[in-house]
Order: C-alpha cells, then structure tokens, then sequence
C-alpha cells in the first residue's frame, strides 16, 4: 500500500469552507457535493466563515463601504489576532490528511476555545445501508442546535418591521461569552452579523453567515429545509454582564432585529 488514505469525502467539507483544499480537491468536492444533501447543510453552516475572514483581512479602512459599516462592529484586537493566525497556520498544514474539519471551522468563527465535532464516515458506494446512514446524519441535530438547547440563558425578541425573530443563548466562559443564535423568518439571499453592543458602547462582531435564497425558519416554505431555524454559533470577549443587547446586520448596514440582553 502506498501513501496515506484520501480523507472521506463527507470530512471535506471543513477545509472547503476554510478555502484551504488546493484545485483539484476542491473540484473534486463540488462533484461530490452535488449530489450529498448533508454535506451541502454542513456547508451552509460555515458559509458566514468565507465573508467574516475576508472582512477581516480589510481591516482597517479597505472593503466596500457596505460591509465596513457592518464591521463597525470590528472583533476585538485579540479575537482577530487569533482567527488570522489560525488561518495562517491551517493553511500552512493544507497538505496534511488529518483535517481538524467542522470543529475547527466553528472554533474560527467563534475565536474561543470549542470541542470539536465528529463527522459521520461511509463508505463510497450506494446501498441501502449507506443511505440509512446518510438519512440519519440529515435528522441529527447539529452541532450549534445541540449546543442551543442546553444554554439556559436565553433572551429573545422579534422585529415588527422585517418579522425577523432571534433568540441568543448565552452562558459565560473564562475567555468571555459564548453564543448560539437562533433565527426565524429570516429570508434569502443575504450576508448577516450577530453583533454584540457593550453597556461602554463598544460594538463586537460575534459572527457571520449567508443565507441561501431559500431562507430559514419560514413558516409557509413549501421545503422542509426552508422551514427549519438557522443556529449559529458565536464568541464574545465581553462577559454577560457587560452585553446591553444584540443586533442581527445585514452586511449592507440594515438591521434586522434587536435582542435585549
């Protein structure tokens, strides 16, 4: 046997979204994430990762002016400082088969310490059994929703304007504040921001996303994946209780809804 085993495609889908996979991998990916439903969820949960990362690469005073009015509600000095640095050296390791894959995707976007997440494996061919497998893994909560139901502070609020509802679960951590949000009735496509404002006026960016043209939590959809809630996880250096409320931007500068803290 020669060299070490390709990475299963489904444990691929962490390093797409990093934009670490070389051409060939990546193309390689598209094709399989065609036709894999589960992969193309995973996806849109690290979909915010692509604009969040370029958004901090401007950072000061480059960028459309559209998305650095969203980023007025710049990340704090070490928050940024951490998430460049991990991309840095992820990207430095490219080469290597053994991914840290979803969990570190998540533990970017966050920039606080968070566990990682174990990926379902399979085998290569269809079959009845890879496709239980497949079915199940869709049904499975996922990481940011497991994690939201086990928060026990929660604050929640709904827009009247844009219909826009958010709840923001929150518990305190040594490094500060961790967050999984929970949106509904919020339509596509669009570019948002959870963005924490201090009771001192500062503004922090906890996290970002896109949000495909089918939207999320739409109580009418005619699609199952459509009417399910969007769950995003996110980090804060301020604790909870120096957080005033929180706000859901869109990258264009609207806001979509306020939530008391």
């Amino acid at each position: 046997m020669q060299g070490s085993p390709a990475p299963n495609e489904h444990e691929t889908v962490g390093a797409y979204a990093l934009g670490i996979l070389d051409d060939a991998e990546a193309t390689a990916f598209e094709a399989h994430l065609a036709t894999c439903e589960w992969c193309a969820q995973q996806l849109d949960e690290l979909a915010g990762m692509e604009p969040m990362m370029a958004a901090l690469a401007d950072l000061p005073g480059a960028g459309t002016p559209a998305i650095a009015e969203s980023l007025t509600a710049k990340p704090s000095a070490r928050l940024s400082e951490k998430l460049v640095d991990e991309v840095a050296e992820r990207r430095a390791s490219k080469r290597r088969r053994n991914f840290y894959l979803v969990g570190t995707a998540a533990a970017l976007i966050i920039g606080g310490p968070f566990a990682a997440v174990a990926t379902t494996g399979g085998g290569g061919g269809g079959g009845d059994d890879g496709g239980r497998k497949t079915e199940a893994s869709q049904q499975a909560a996922s990481p940011a929703e497991s994690a939201f139901a086990t928060m026990p502070d929660r604050v929640t609020a709904t827009d009247p304007s844009t219909e826009v509802s958010a709840t923001v679960a929150l518990e305190k951590k040594a490094w500060g504040t961790e967050t999984v949000l929970e949106l509904k009735n919020l339509k596509g496509p669009q570019k948002c921001s959870l963005i924490a404002v201090g009771k001192n006026g500062e503004r922090e960016t906890l996290t970002s996303w896109t949000v495909p043209e089918w939207g999320y939590g739409i109580p009418n959809a005619t699609t199952e994946k459509a009417k399910k809630p969007l769950y995003v996880h996110g980090g804060a250096a301020f604790e909870p209780n120096q957080i005033a409320h929180f706000e859901v931007m869109t990258f264009d500068g609207k806001r979509l809804v306020e939530v008391d803290a």
